[in-house]
């Protein structure tokens, strides 16, 4: 099939939330507006959500997945993500369906104009602590990036695929998808989305992953932004 998007879905212990997942991503398939496909990163779960996403994929066609020999964090399982994808699109969207796939056609009527296009989560669905770690976290990340966004955590995004493959991520670079989109030249845009309470598992929210971590983060992109190679070339050709 001619597929025009690969939706990236990083798992890891959601085998609570994978019967749901599949239900609302299938809706999606059917609606989007471009040709869609989804691929499944198990990112080493120790659940049972590895035999879900086996048992999914074996009976569709719009469905794949590749699976870590252990947990490598969400960094790599996106990276994993834009290695596999081979559409000109690439969508990502996390596992515990707080943000909805149907709001993927939101994004996608900017995708002419823009090279990533990002969801930005209102009316927060989480606890009044992870609302304002996040609110700090961003605003920490925008004053090293200046990259304009309100939310680079939020967990809809759709970029071009071949932007997304000359990104070199490091652990934690999720968070700054628009940023280093920017450092190719590119164009980003903001579109709001809907937010859902989580209904299953655990989220692996903590203080390091909140606030110290991105913090390191952001001392790491200001040095690969100083060291980044970005180029255009204006002419080529062989000479006889």
């Amino acid at each position: 099939m001619d597929y025009k998007l690969t939706i990236i879905v990083p798992v890891y212990n959601e085998e609570g939330n994978i019967g749901r997942l599949h239900r609302e991503l299938s809706a999606f398939l059917d609606c989007s507006a471009l040709k869609a496909k989804v691929l499944f990163v198990n990112d080493g779960s120790h659940d049972s959500s590895l035999q879900k996403i086996r048992e999914i994929c074996e009976t569709s066609d719009h469905f794949s997945y590749c699976s870590f020999d252990h947990n490598y964090g969400l960094s790599a399982a996106v990276k994993a993500g834009f290695d596999y994808s081979d559409t000109p699109w690439t969508g990502y969207i996390d596992a515990d369906i707080q943000t909805s796939p149907m709001d993927f056609n939101k994004l996608l009527e900017f995708i002419d104009e823009y090279d990533l296009v990002t969801g930005v989560r209102l009316d927060r669905q989480d606890s009044f602590v992870k609302n304002i770690s996040s609110v700090i976290a961003n605003k920490i990340r925008r004053a090293f990036t200046h990259d304009g966004m309100d939310d680079t955590g939020c967990p809809l995004k759709i970029i071009r695929t071949d932007v997304a493959k000359r990104i070199p991520m490091f652990n934690g670079l999720h968070r700054f998808l628009p940023a280093m989109v920017l450092l190719q030249n590119g164009k980003i845009k903001q579109v709001p989305v809907r937010h859902f309470p989580r209904t299953d598992g655990k989220s692996n929210f903590h203080l390091w992953n909140r606030l110290l971590g991105p913090l390191m983060d952001c001392f790491a992109y200001v040095w690969m932004k100083k060291k980044y190679i970005n180029y255009n070339v204006e002419e080529s050709g062989r000479i006889l």
